[in-house]
C-alpha cells in the first residue's frame, strides 16, 4: 500500500498579470495554475480544494471566525519501506574449477616450469614451503620486465 504525505496551502485571492492575460477572472485563473504547476514541479498531486472555518482574535477579547479556502496536494512518501521491492537477481550459474597451476623453480632461478597435477592433494608439514616457493617463482616471473630482467640480488657491485 502506498502512503503519502500532503501538503496544504492557501488559494489565490488575487489575480495575477501574465502574457495574454485580460480581465480579472482570467487573472485570477492565471494565478491558481501558475500555483498548480509549481506544486507539480515538486512532485505534489492536486488533490482537491476545501472551504475550512478560521477562529481569530478580533480585538482584545474578542473573536470571529473567517472562511479559508485552501488547496490539498499529496505525493507518494519519499523512502517509504513498503515501495522498496528488492530485486531478485538470477542465480549464478555453475562453475567448474580448472586445477590451478603450480610451478617450480629451477636451478637457476630464471625458468619457471608448470608442474603436473597428478590430482592427490600434499598433506606433508612441509607443503607450506613448496606452495610458499611457487607463489615466489610465480612472482619473479610477473614481475620481470622486458626492460629490466635482473632482480636487484643479480646485479653485481660495481665496486668490487
Amino acid at each position: 500500500m502506498i502512503r503519502y504525505e500532503y501538503k496544504v496551502v492557501p488559494a489565490p485571492t488575487k489575480g495575477i498579470k501574465g502574457k495574454g492575460v485580460r480581465g480579472a477572472e482570467a487573472k485570477f485563473s492565471f494565478a491558481l495554475q501558475e500555483l498548480m504547476n509549481g506544486m507539480a514541479g515538486y512532485g505534489w498531486e492536486y488533490q482537491r480544494s476545501e472551504t475550512l472555518p478560521s477562529t481569530e482574535r478580533s480585538g482584545l477579547t474578542g473573536t470571529t471566525t473567517e472562511w479559508r479556502n485552501v488547496l490539498v496536494f499529496r505525493r507518494p512518501r519519499a523512502g517509504d519501506a513498503s515501495e522498496f521491492q528488492p530485486e531478485l537477481l538470477p542465480a549464478p550459474a555453475e562453475i567448474t574449477q580448472e586445477p590451478a597451476e603450480t610451478f617450480e623453480m629451477s636451478d637457476d632461478n630464471d625458468a619457471v616450469k608448470p608442474l603436473a597435477d597428478n590430482g592427490v592433494e600434499d598433506t606433508q608439514a612441509d607443503s607450506g614451503i613448496s606452495a610458499s616457493l611457487s607463489i615466489l617463482a610465480r612472482a619473479r616471473s610477473l614481475s620481470k620486465t622486458p626492460d629490466n630482467d635482473d632482480t636487484e640480488e643479480d646485479k653485481e657491485d660495481p665496486k668490487t
